[in-house]
């Protein structure tokens, strides 16, 4: 019987799928209620990142960008191609000396909190995509200030508030609220879920919200149509302009990221790095950051075949975001081992998770262990904060718990 039952099941999801591919929406057009800005910023990236042909550069350009003042796109696409390879401890040399200039020994520590873990969309690498069968859970405000003066208690003056993409579930309003929350346990506070229009970013912006992530997850819309199924999230133009829309509404700081694995890692790296770069020139008052995550293994999914990215690669791509962008911040998550980390934070990154946790009420031992939803992907470093913050001081480096002030 259960056999039975298990064969139906599979003939059912493989019907449901094969209609929701012939009702598929089209991944460039806007849905109702989606903003839709004035903006030539996606078409510049998608352009640059077109015609970026990272095999023509050679040795000479690699070192031409190295012995670059301000280093311009084309000094970055160089420190990007495989002919940078050889010159990887050159790089390191010169992002440390970068990072020392504008950033001392100073290293900013956070730590993320999942509020909630609902998602309306289909994103065949995520582990909280809607059709996989985990663990859903949502905080009501009790529980979400239960675990912001958990994690207060460390210490930590900065936390990173994320759900999964559900408009329904974690309404602009419930974001809103948990962000009140924050603002009496945190002095900086980050937000990383799903995109929004202006309005809705000044509405965050005032409840206590300070910048605003959004990982693209590739720049390359081909690409991004095949693994992004269904939801909002399907819409290619409206996601990679939320950073633009964050900014006008507002936000201190936008955080960049590809999810490096994806695809063509060079290519998203390359585009990221631009769509940095462009709305920098275009909001000079804006605080930049970079993330660079490589896929991780999740819950409930072994279809995904990540292109690699091994550890000298992710150090070529912090390496030259440091050199392109010298006064950006660059995260390096827990989906790294302490080993790459420490290595990564004691050359060009300058901002740390600890503590981390990527399940739903994992941080307070008043939520129930019956009430936590599952994680969306595994960490590789689960070091709590007193671990980080001496890990980081035996690299000489100064853990910095909050660098922004309010007057």
């Amino acid at each position: 019987m259960s056999g039975k039952n298990h064969i139906n099941e599979s003939i059912l999801s493989e019907t449901i799928l094969e209609d929701q591919k012939e009702n598929r929406i089209d991944h460039m057009k806007y849905l109702p209620g989606m903003e839709q800005i004035k903006s030539d910023v996606m078409d510049q990236v998608v352009d640059a990142m077109n015609r970026y042909d990272y095999t023509k550069y050679t040795a000479a350009d690699v070192r031409r960008a190295l012995a670059a003042e301000d280093r311009t796109p084309e000094d970055f696409a160089a420190l990007l191609s495989p002919a940078a390879l050889p010159y990887l401890e050159e790089m390191a040399q010169a992002a440390k000396i970068e990072t020392r200039k504008h950033f001392g020994n100073s290293v900013c520590m956070f730590t993320p909190l999942y509020i909630a873990n609902y998602c309306e969309n289909y994103c065949i690498y995520c582990g909280f995509n809607c059709h996989n069968k985990i663990h859903r859970a949502q905080l009501n405000t009790e529980e979400i200030e239960e675990e912001m003066a958990a994690i207060a208690k460390s210490g930590l003056q900065e936390i990173l508030i994320l759900t999964g993409e559900s408009r329904n579930r974690s309404t602009v309003q419930y974001i809103g609220e948990a962000c009140k929350i924050a603002r009496k346990y945190f002095r900086v506070i980050g937000i990383e879920v799903y995109p929004m229009n202006s309005d809705e970013y000044a509405y965050l912006h005032e409840c206590g919200a300070d910048y605003v992530t959004v990982f693209q997850e590739t720049y390359n819309s081909d690409k991004y149509e095949t693994l992004h199924l269904a939801g909002h999230k399907r819409i290619f133009p409206y996601r990679i302009n939320a950073q633009e829309r964050a900014l006008m509404g507002g936000m201190r700081g936008v955080g960049f990221a590809a999810l490096l694995g994806l695809d063509d890692f060079r290519k998203d790296a390359f585009a990221t790095g631009m769509h940095a770069y462009l709305l920098q020139r275009k909001y000079p008052r804006a605080e930049i950051a970079f993330s660079c995550p490589r896929l991780r293994p999740i819950i409930n999914n072994d279809r995904i075949n990540p292109m690699d990215v091994h550890e000298r690669q992710l150090l070529q791509v912090v390496c030259a975001y440091r050199l392109f962008m010298p006064f950006s911040s660059i995260t390096v998550s827990t989906r790294e081992c302490p080993r790459v980390r420490d290595n990564l934070v004691n050359i060009a990154v300058t901002k740390i998770s600890a503590g981390s946790k990527t399940g739903v009420g994992s941080h307070s031992d008043e939520i129930a262990d019956g009430d936590k939803g599952d994680e969306q992907f595994i960490i590789s470093d689960d070091r709590d904060v007193e671990e980080v913050y001496h890990a980081l001081q035996n690299l000489g480096l100064q853990p910095v718990m909050s660098d922004y002030i309010y007057v």
